[in-house]
């Protein structure tokens, strides 16, 4: 757990404002493209869905004004990339990439910044001097689904760190802390020095934690490294890393979590940290899988 000074510095509705301006800030005008008739289709079938909850569990107006109250709340906080993210995405991620080939995908989550530091094939992530936690060297190859290796494919890497805060979404930590672009070598190579990642609650002080207070449920994510990993003329891979053995690989909030993401760390010799050793098979553009 953090010290009490970072938990002091850290809120849902600090890193929920962050969250919402990286949103707006990387994206130019989402949605705007969207078909209309899709548009009608979907929000008609979400709104009956609401209206079938309603009538099958006779909800009252003291029920509707404490839900209408939350939503309040949540705008208010900026919490709605942190909501979705974590409650709804996961869907999203598993229609998207259903008949996907190649290295299994997983959620982006709200903690994204684009244009992370370049980094060369075999490289330390950006960290304080006296970055806490155990230290890890991340290596494998990147190539398409026939085995090739994939030449200076690049490999965006963002975490949290030990005490499980993300830099530009915490207060007090250097802006690019544990995030880069790491470009392969002509063999698709890669070699990252980082520390391994906490296991986090998400923000438990605003409205999403309320809900999940309310519900019963707890706010865990298991330890993880996000990764971004693109080539040219193939279908960019957005997924998340595990650790085997963390306590809630089984009952992530996120349910972001797949068999197929989960590491093997092995000791280093050398410093006492770890090794872990992982290969992305990425498929040419427009190459799925038979449904």
């Amino acid at each position: 757990m953090p010290p009490k000074d970072i938990r002091d510095r850290t809120s849902a509705a600090f890193s929920g404002t962050a969250a919402t301006q990286h949103f707006f800030a990387d994206r130019q005008r989402p949605g705007v493209n969207a078909n209309k008739e899709r548009v009608n289709l979907l929000v008609r079938e979400l709104l009956g869905g609401v209206h079938e909850v309603i009538r099958r569990h006779n909800v009252t107006y003291e029920e509707y004004d404490a839900v209408k109250a939350w939503f309040i709340s949540v705008g208010q906080n900026g919490e709605w990339p942190l909501f979705l993210d974590v409650f709804v995405e996961h869907v999203v991620e598993e229609v998207a990439s259903e008949y996907r080939a190649g290295t299994k995908g997983s959620i982006e989550g709200p903690y994204y910044v684009p244009n992370a530091p370049m980094l060369t094939a075999d490289s330390v992530l950006p960290m304080r001097p006296d970055e806490k936690g155990t230290r890890l060297l991340f290596q494998g190859q990147v190539t398409d689904l026939a085995g090739q290796p994939l030449a200076g494919a690049r490999i965006e890497i963002w975490q949290a760190d030990a005490y499980g805060l993300y830099s530009q979404f915490a207060e007090g930590i250097p802006p690019w802390n544990l995030r880069g672009t790491i470009v392969a070598d002509w063999d698709g190579r890669f070699r990252i020095g980082t520390v391994i990642p906490a296991p986090y609650q998400i923000p438990t002080d605003g409205a999403t934690g309320r809900l999940i207070s309310a519900a019963g449920w707890h706010p865990w994510r298991p330890a993880h490294l996000h990764l971004l990993v693109s080539a040219e003329g193939c279908d960019s891979l957005l997924t998340q890393l595990f650790f085997r053995g963390d306590t809630h690989l089984e009952d992530d909030i996120a349910s972001a979590v797949k068999p197929e993401l989960i590491l093997d760390p092995v000791p280093a010799l050398d410093d006492g940290g770890s090794t872990v050793t992982y290969d992305f098979a990425l498929a040419s553009s427009n190459a799925f899988l038979d449904p």
